[in-house]
């Protein structure tokens, strides 16, 4: 009898230590937020009253986002390093840009997808939106390498692109490096994947299973959400090294920004974009909870708890906006060539 009322216990407490209702609770006490389910309330979030989201910004902001014309060598796009087929991400440890050069600092490209919740863009946090971000990549020598009058000529120099920009603008917009790379930013703002985990916290209760709350749960406690929290589990700045040394320091010469703080990547669709780290050295998921752990945490998490964590991380793989390759406008006999230099 005693036996009884112990396992019906355990099952109740189980019960209520999984259930939906003290789960959410506690992963809003932690600080994890969901995609919002109405357009109106994720506009308010994402979309910006001076230049707002527009059915014709979008399409010409994907058209430039695959274009590699933007680039020197005509043959890198935006697409080349954060590739929407592929989580977002290029899939290697290290980017590689104009010439074949590897990225000096070995660093990885981060996921595209849901970067509009970002705090802050790049590893080192040094753009506070999109639209500047999308500046760095194009211009710098190790990436696409156009000098911002080389992207404004070859733009400007194809009419069905300057027919589009009247279109999604007014008939005289300045077609100059800074509304073309915005323009790419509205894009980007669209590339938002919700997931059954926001459904769960948004009041669907099987939307996770048991093993996923559990491994939720076990995310929470270990302290995982001190880090990874708001609607993305990152994407602000945070200490990194905290406790330990992390295994592969020594692979670049990356060091974080002036106070040694590092962007905390997101958590979402985190199974399609490995390598992790900034620089690209753990391929395994559930090495890379334990590597936090001991780097971070300080604690040593078990292989059983961290199975636990990324069954519930499998659950963050979101529904992908459906993106048609765009058929891009010709070239002229004045759209600058292709430089290899």
């Amino acid at each position: 009898m005693k036996l009884i009322k112990t396992l019906a216990f355990c099952a109740i407490s189980t019960s209520f230590m999984f259930g939906s209702s003290s789960l959410v609770t506690k992963a809003e006490k932690n600080g994890l937020k969901p995609i919002p389910e109405s357009k109106l309330e994720l506009l308010k979030i994402i979309d910006d009253k001076n230049d707002p989201i527009t059915k014709e910004k979008v399409e010409l902001g994907k058209k430039l986002y695959f274009d590699p014309r933007l680039s020197k060598s005509g043959i890198i796009s935006c697409n080349t390093c954060h590739n929407l087929g592929l989580g977002g991400s290029d899939g290697v440890s290290a980017a590689i840009g104009h010439k074949w050069t590897m990225n000096p600092h070995h660093l990885n490209s981060p996921t595209v997808y849901n970067s509009v919740f970002f705090d802050v863009q790049f590893w080192d946090g040094r753009s506070k939106h999109l639209a500047d971000q999308a500046q760095g990549p194009v211009q710098a020598g190790p990436e696409m390498a156009s000098p911002k009058s080389l992207v404004e000529k070859r733009i400007n120099s194809i009419p069905d692109y300057v027919n589009e920009f009247k279109k999604a603008y007014t008939d005289d917009v300045k077609i100059s490096f800074e509304k073309i790379t915005s323009t790419i930013a509205i894009f980007e703002k669209t590339l938002i994947t919700p997931s059954r985990f926001d459904s769960f916290l948004n009041g669907k209760e099987n939307a996770l299973t048991k093993e996923e709350k559990k491994g939720l749960n076990t995310f929470i406690d270990k302290g995982c959400a001190s880090c990874h929290n708001g609607i993305v589990l990152g994407g602000t700045m945070q200490p990194f090294q905290v406790a330990a040394k992390y295994s592969f320091a020594k692979v670049g010469d990356f060091k974080g920004d002036k106070n040694s703080m590092v962007k905390t990547p997101t958590l979402r669709n985190i199974t399609e974009t490995a390598p992790y780290f900034h620089n690209g050295q753990i391929w395994s998921l559930s090495k890379a909870v334990k590597e936090m752990g001991s780097t971070q945490l300080g604690i040593k998490i078990s292989d059983k708890e961290a199975n636990e964590i990324v069954t519930f991380l499998k659950s963050l793989k979101g529904d992908k906006p459906q993106i048609v390759y765009p058929q891009l406008p010709e070239s002229t006999i004045n759209t600058p060539q292709p430089q290899y230099n």
